[in-house]
């Protein structure tokens, strides 16, 4: 019988975690798996469970939010024998379930992840360090990490709207950044970055010319936004008519990108919707295809290049 683990972040969701884990062993075991589930109980623990489970895995699956498969995806990159991954969402934005196509029904979304089929996907790194859909530097970009754990409990997407109020009074900073990209050196000033490999970000659909999960390429858009007037236009221009030709914003599609600030920024990163801090000016961003998921076949042909790899 194959072997699936379930890393369950039981904060993530309104479901009674009695009655989540019930369903998951009915669901689970009627495809075939026999199942345990490891329940996190402090930040970091999906990624350590990941990084010690034994090496007859046949599947690991990550109920959580996208930063519970996150810390799932940079445990297995540091395994030796990668394990197949997949995400059941249960969190507040779900941006990468809703990219793949599912739900938020934690049982049908389980039904259909098991006849998924499996998929080799690009996960980006950051100096080292991988993260799965997006990376973004600038103003109101800590809304995403900073924004209480009991207001998104009580408010759901609605808290980061309500904490990101608080923050419109500050002052838009700017960074001098030197650049290479798809061989060219560059120079700017910039206020905003976003590294993704997602069509969706923050809950929004984001129209990006050409984007697969399997090209070996992530998209880049380096910002010069001065004012907050300036930001909604360009939100509403990007919804419109996409982000490739943002006015104020350069758009790349790249496979490997190094960013150089003239100093150390006293900021955070926001990965995957949780806070990377760092003491470096110099940020090298690549490509690894160590990876495989498991996703339901909705999207597959949108998102991805390839043959399908069915079971």
């Amino acid at each position: 019988m194959k072997k699936c683990t379930i890393i369950y972040n039981k904060k993530s969701g309104k479901i009674k975690p009695k009655v989540m884990i019930g369903t998951f062993y009915d669901v689970v075991e009627k495809h075939g798996y026999s199942l345990n589930v490891i329940t996190t109980k402090k930040p970091g623990d999906a990624a350590e469970i990941v990084k010690e489970l034994p090496d007859d895995i046949d599947l690991v699956i990550a109920a959580g939010g996208d930063g519970t498969f996150d810390e799932v995806i940079n445990g297995n990159m540091q395994r030796e024998k990668k394990l197949l991954l997949a995400q059941l969402p249960l969190g507040t934005t779900n941006d990468i379930g809703s990219m793949f196509g599912l739900t938020q029904n934690y049982k049908r979304d389980l039904e259909i992840i098991l006849k998924g089929v499996k998929k080799n996907i690009d996960i980006i790194m950051i100096n080292g360090r991988p993260f799965v859909y997006v990376a973004a530097f600038g103003n109101y970009i800590n809304i995403s990490f900073d924004t209480p754990k009991k207001w998104k409990e009580i408010f759901g997407r609605l808290a980061y709207i309500l904490f990101g109020f608080m923050g419109l009074k500050d002052r838009i900073r700017k960074y001098n950044i030197k650049y290479k990209v798809n061989g060219k050196v560059k120079e700017g000033e910039f206020s905003f970055i976003f590294i993704t490999n997602s069509s969706r970000i923050g809950g929004v659909d984001v129209d990006y010319p050409d984007m697969k999960l399997d090209d070996n390429k992530f998209e880049v858009l380096l910002c010069n936004l001065n004012t907050k007037p300036d930001i909604l236009k360009a939100l509403i221009y990007a919804k419109n008519n996409g982000v490739d030709n943002v006015p104020g914003c350069e758009y790349y599609s790249t496979s490997e990108l190094e960013l150089e600030f003239d100093h150390i920024p006293k900021h955070s990163w926001g990965l995957d919707g949780e806070e990377f801090k760092s003491k470096t000016d110099k940020y090298t961003f690549t490509v690894d295809k160590s990876i495989e998921i498991l996703i339901p076949d909705k999207n597959v042909k949108k998102l991805f290049l390839e043959e399908d790899k069915r079971d």
